[in-house]
């Protein structure tokens, strides 16, 4: 699970270029500085192939990135966002997307997974570390976290999940192939 390889490194380096460019471009405003992100179903992808390491580095360089050409890092969500990537590919043994079917107790664990994962990163440890790192009124933080958590979840569970769906529909099955 927290095995590195080129592999790593190559689907975190894919995976946070697209993560920063659909954040930096395909967000959707809704709050002060919160949006309806719809990168969340890639790191999702990438996360459950790959693990917690290669979801890891995708949300958090990609967030980094997305921070350091806009307004200038936010450190307690980049470090939410890295935390999320982790979770979502904590996945990785349980869905074993690669080698079995993503069926529907899959897509139910996984549904699961990534909401309580969006409450505990965006309705917790966000705005918490917005309090700590730059004294936020509270208010203000907890509103955009329940926010950013609303928007997140539904990013991750209907754009993660067809894009688990649709990845699991190109996996070979064993047997599924006959020498003539």
């Amino acid at each position: 699970m927290f095995k590195v390889t080129i592999k790593t490194f190559v689907a975190a380096g894919i995976g946070a270029a697209l993560f920063f460019v659909l954040n930096r471009f395909a967000a959707i405003p809704v709050f002060a500085n919160t949006t309806i992100s719809l990168q969340y179903g890639i790191l999702a992808l990438f996360a459950v192939i790959f693990g917690p390491i290669t979801g890891f580095l995708i949300a958090f360089i990609g967030h980094a990135l997305n921070d350091f050409t806009t307004y200038g890092p936010w450190w307690s969500w980049i470090i939410a966002d890295g935390l999320l990537g982790l979770s979502l590919g904590l996945l990785v043994n349980r869905i074993k997307i690669t080698t079995e079917p993503f069926n529907r107790k899959k897509i139910v664990l996984f549904n699961v997974w990534q909401i309580v994962a969006n409450i505990i990163c965006w309705g917790i440890i966000a705005p918490f570390g917005d309090i700590l790192i730059y004294a936020e009124p509270a208010n203000k933080v907890f509103t955009q976290g329940l926010i950013a958590s609303i928007g997140d979840i539904i990013s991750t569970g209907v754009i993660g999940t067809l894009l688990l769906v649709a990845y699991s529909k190109t996996i070979v099955k064993p047997g599924s192939l006959k020498k003539e």
